[in-house]
């Protein structure tokens, strides 16, 4: 059904990696494959970078260390991650 928003919404087959991030650099792909949005969020829910995806590669290298959520746009579908950079 269209109330499962867990299942319905999400990106199918996303992979975000690697988390926790080291090297400044982080990847995003899925099963679709087509430009993605995202949105990263500090801990208080203040949007810090919004960036539109066209490959799979993100350099997030400003981010100081702490955890984030990562919001993923990707054709009207959309996944949120808790991510750690180290």
């Amino acid at each position: 059904s269209s109330m499962t928003p867990n299942n319905q919404d999400s990106i199918p087959q996303l992979n975000i990696y690697p988390n926790p991030v080291t090297q400044g650099k982080l990847y995003i792909s899925s099963k679709l494959n087509s430009t993605k949005t995202i949105e990263i969020y500090d801990v208080l829910g203040k949007k810090i970078l919004e960036a539109s995806l066209l490959g799979n590669s993100l350099d997030i290298s400003e981010l100081t260390q702490g955890v984030y959520i990562l919001k993923v746009k990707e054709a009207a579908k959309t996944s949120t991650r808790k991510l750690v950079v180290r």
